[in-house]
């Protein structure tokens, strides 16, 4: 065998092993009969990370419910970027993307697996736009403080799909249909964030009166609920013109965005089911969306 033929042969051999992971990973993911449902989850303070409250419980009971995923893909309001990225590496750090907290928040870890193969295959499915791998970012608390609850053995495979802030809400809404097949597939698609979520209007002496909100808090999030119940997802998508008070409950869209994310995997005869349903500190709704 002369030099040439031996390193086609060896890089073609490298090839092969490089690909295997995929290709295994691919097959696993075979087809289910009945898709995975998709969540829409109001994840509010990180406090709820360590804290056993209402809405940890529901996690708990909600990561009980469902079908155990293959893996669990998560659209956090706290990963926002210039282009789409999804975190590719094999194990992603827990990050803690806040101050001003006890330490014992800061001492959580969160140490399940990523799946730079799944990446791959996320990358493969969206075709517009590009999608990066990332290898830098990892679990941040808008998925962490919410999916250790509901997988406390930290051993599903876990990844985050950015936000490109840059892009309108129908550009979030059109990108994520692309992901309809992982439903089938056995993957857990949850965006976190918050229906109504204005923190500079917070009233912080309110926070443990139980269901406080302001009445234009509670309008909002009953219109988000009827238009989310009826399948209204244009006027979801155009949000500022649904009520005056829109731009209250939504003064930026980072934790609105997520939500577009789930409308958009919504297919017929899907039932739609809310719980934790509950205001916080007036301008606050931990409102969250089981679709499927």
């Amino acid at each position: 065998m002369n030099r040439k033929n031996f390193i086609t042969l060896l890089s073609g051999g490298v090839a092969m092993a490089s690909i295997q992971p995929f290709y295994d990973w691919t097959k696993g993911l075979g087809e289910e009969e009945e898709k995975m449902p998709v969540l829409f989850i109001g994840h509010g303070s990180p406090m709820n990370a360590i804290e056993d409250n209402i809405f940890s419980k529901r996690w708990q009971q909600t990561g009980k419910e469902i079908p155990t995923p293959k893996a669990v893909v998560v659209v956090s309001a706290h990963w926002l970027t210039k282009g789409t990225m999804v975190t590719a590496m094999p194990n992603p750090k827990t990050i803690h993307d806040f101050g001003g907290f006890p330490q014992a928040l800061f001492d959580v870890q969160y140490p399940a697996p990523g799946s730079p193969e799944l990446a791959t295959e996320i990358q493969k499915l969206i075709t517009n736009p590009a999608v990066e791998l990332d290898h830098d970012w990892g679990l941040d608390h808008g998925t962490w403080s919410v999916v250790k609850h509901m997988y406390p053995d930290a051993d599903i495979p876990v990844l985050q799909l950015s936000i490109d802030y840059y892009k309108p809400a129908a550009y979030h809404y059109e990108l994520a249909k692309q992901l309809l097949a992982l439903r089938k597939k056995g993957v857990l698609i949850i965006g976190s964030g918050n229906m109504v979520h204005n923190l500079r209007m917070v009233a912080w002496d309110k926070l443990n009166e139980p269901e406080y909100g302001f009445d234009w808090a509670l309008e909002m999030n009953d219109i988000f609920k009827n238009k989310i119940s009826n399948g209204f997802h244009k006027e979801l998508i155009q949000y500022e013109k649904l009520h005056k008070a829109a731009t209250l409950a939504i003064p930026t869209p980072d934790h609105y965005y997520p939500l577009l994310y789930i409308l958009a995997l919504q297919t017929d005869n899907d039932k739609v089911e809310f719980f934790n349903d509950k205001a916080v500190g007036g301008s606050l709704t931990m409102t969250s969306v089981k679709i499927g």
